[in-house]
């Protein structure tokens, strides 16, 4: 049997978050769930994570989240705007040290434009009151597109937490 394995970055964060006694909890668009997944898959790392919504369909970030449909019409519901309020909607939500949400377009039939195309990816977090965010852009199937999100955002992470004295 093959054992999945998230990617260093996502371990090295992991374990971090876990030496210093935080949390984190996810909003996840694009991701569908794969952020968790990858945080909770690493070994002795499943007391850290409060948990993850899936936010995929605009609804649900109008329902669940409270955000004013005109936001979205204007910005998407893939967007650096969208995504910042998915963050601060955890807060109440699945409240934790850390918050992440994750929106973009990982394939075609969404939001995509000339400046905004298939690969971007919108990330914006939390750690307590230090807010921090990343527009990242990967090419390739959806499915590399993602892993590459959730390193990225591993990475960044791990970036975020040293500035915070972790």
């Amino acid at each position: 049997m093959i054992h999945y394995m998230p990617s260093p970055a996502v371990i090295s964060s992991s374990i971090k978050i876990l030496e210093s006694g935080l949390t984190i909890s996810f909003a996840e668009s694009a991701s569908t769930g794969r952020l968790v997944y990858d945080y909770t898959s690493v070994p002795g790392c499943g007391t850290i994570v409060q948990g993850s919504i899936v936010c995929y369909d605009r609804s649900v970030k109008e329902t669940l989240f409270e955000i004013d449909p005109a936001i979205i019409d204007e910005h998407s519901a893939e967007s650096a705007e969208v995504t910042r309020l998915l963050a601060e909607g955890l807060a109440k939500l699945l409240p934790a040290d850390i918050r992440i949400a994750l929106t973009g377009l990982a394939s075609p039939g969404g939001s995509e434009h000339e400046e905004k195309p298939v690969g971007t990816m919108f990330v914006h977090g939390f750690i307590g009151k230090h807010e921090w965010k990343r527009r990242f852009f990967f090419e390739g199937a959806p499915d590399d597109i993602i892993a590459s999100t959730i390193n990225a955002t591993a990475l960044a992470l791990l970036d975020e937490l040293k500035a915070c004295g972790y």
